[in-house]
């Protein structure tokens, strides 16, 4: 392994995320808070540690695939570890676990918080909380190979793969780094359309900008207590739309981009994700339809709700843990499936469930038909082994990791569904749970241990499991340094 190349790489990510702390900084100023401060504190340390390790280009630039996973999987440690320090020394999260936890659950763009009150923080440390929501959703180290050539060719394609979540990663263009430029344009993009749109219907900017970080990568750290539940119901309905856009393997924003409309209409998991959203909206506004005074309330409840599970962000307009059995199972079910890959969302990823299908048809078919070979396609194109076995192997860890991580959390006492879906809601990057995780709850009660554990889901959930495993395989260290 190349040590040093993968110590050049962290110290970019930590420029970075100092030249990103110069937003909460300004929004200090504006504001006229003194915990702004803090942030410059942070600022110095990311930058100071980040200007040592990249003062140098190393002479030995060789990148494969492990020095890819483990710079992405450190990146994203180090990136938590000082992203944390403003809530920590400024003492508005006065507990390091608490701190840490809440900006691993930001910039996984999972969106459970230990708060009980949101509104009790600075401003800009509000606006840190949600900006790291927009930080990453479409992932700091794709932003890195957009705006600097840290990595070129095979090796900069090795971290993309590595932090980009879903089966596989392709490249929209021959070069990588204009692949990452293509993504971040097609992201920034749309997150302006919502943030103009919130404004027309008369959202208060610093609202309007929180609110659409935490929509656009699919993180809903919400900044008032009731998360979205005192917006109008335009700009609820401006949120669902934007939840489930963002939700969309970005592959289909850039056929449409290319002006290939129809491949962009042709897309299997993108169809199978839209027709998971509208089913799942009928069944549950059918299902809660007493609950609510008129039915296109009910739709309009069910509507958010799904959305803002399904693509992981998390938002909640009303206390859905109020909601008949049978809706809280659909949602938990959604809580499993998760967005399309190639997306901000979390979850299992539509395409995963879609090969899963897939390859149990085929089992069936070949118990009927032993001599028959079909190819199991997706998108029209065949899968190829590597793909299936990958697809398995990562649905065996998930049920593992999940499992474990389940035994752990229930030490500390709570219910089965507090756990099950506590473990659910972060291993996913979701956000809420049920019962005393619920949408009108907070993480504060577990202990520290749990939060440790959870935190390790998040991040293993937003790097695809095995990226983060990697750190933990004694092979990976062999002639490291």
């Amino acid at each position: 392994m190349n040590g040093s190349i993968i110590i050049y790489l962290l110290g970019w990510i930590l420029n970075l995320e100092a030249a990103f702390m110069i937003l909460p900084c300004i929004v200090a100023i504006i504001y006229q808070e003194w915990s702004g401060i803090y942030f410059l504190v942070s600022m110095a340390l990311c930058g100071g540690i980040g200007i040592a390790c990249t003062f140098r280009k190393p002479r030995n630039t060789v990148f494969y695939a492990k020095e890819g996973l483990v710079s992405v999987a450190l990146g994203w440690i180090l990136l938590s570890f000082f992203g944390s320090l403003p809530f920590y020394l400024s003492g508005e999260i006065p507990v390091f676990e608490d701190a840490l936890f809440e900006v691993i659950s930001g910039f996984t763009t999972t969106g459970s918080s230990i708060l009980p009150d949101v509104e009790a923080l600075s401003r800009c440390m509000i606006f840190w909380r949600s900006f790291t929501h927009w930080i990453g959703g479409m992932g700091v180290i794709v932003f890195m190979l957009a705006v600097l050539p840290v990595a070129g060719g095979g090796a900069a394609m090795h971290i993309m793969r590595a932090e980009s979540p879903g089966p596989s990663v392709g490249k929209l263009v021959p070069r990588v780094r204009a692949t990452a430029k293509i993504l971040y344009k097609l992201y920034l993009f749309i997150t302006v359309v919502m943030i103009v749109l919130l404004l027309l219907f008369g959202m208060p900017i610093f609202d309007t900008l929180c609110i659409t970080f935490g929509t656009a990568g699919t993180g809903g750290f919400g900044i008032l207590n009731s998360s979205c539940g005192d917006c109008t119901h335009a700009q609820q309905l401006i949120i669902t739309i934007f939840m489930i856009l963002f939700g969309i393997n970005f592959n289909v924003y850039y056929l449409l981009y290319i002006r290939k409309p129809k491949e962009a209409f042709k897309s299997e998991e993108a169809r199978a994700y839209l027709g998971i959203i509208v089913l799942s909206i009928v069944l549950i506004a059918i299902n809660v339809r007493h609950l609510f005074p008129s039915l296109y309330e009910a739709f309009h409840q069910a509507a958010f709700q799904v959305a803002s599970i399904i693509t992981t962000t998390g938002y909640a307009t009303c206390d859905f843990d109020q909601w008949p059995e049978f809706s809280k199972t659909i949602l938990v079910l959604l809580m499993l499936c998760g967005a399309c890959a190639g997306s901000t969302g979390g979850g299992l990823k539509v395409s995963r469930v879609l090969i899963g299908i897939k390859e149990i048809r085929q089992e069936m078919r070949s118990l009927l038909h032993p001599q028959s070979v079909k190819v199991i396609r997706l998108e029209g194109k065949g899968i190829d082994p590597s793909t299936l076995r990958s697809a398995n192997a990562f649905f065996v860890t998930y049920a593992l990791i999940f499992a474990l991580s389940l035994l752990i959390v229930s030490l500390d006492n709570f219910d089965f569904t507090t756990n099950f879906t506590a473990v659910a809601a972060t291993f996913n990057n979701i956000g809420p749970g049920l019962s005393k995780v619920g949408p009108v709850c907070n993480w504060s009660g577990f202990s520290p241990l749990s939060k440790y554990v959870l935190m390790f889901d998040m991040l293993a959930g937003r790097l695809e499991l095995f990226p983060l495993l990697l750190l933990f395989m004694p092979g990976t260290w062999k002639k490291s340094f």
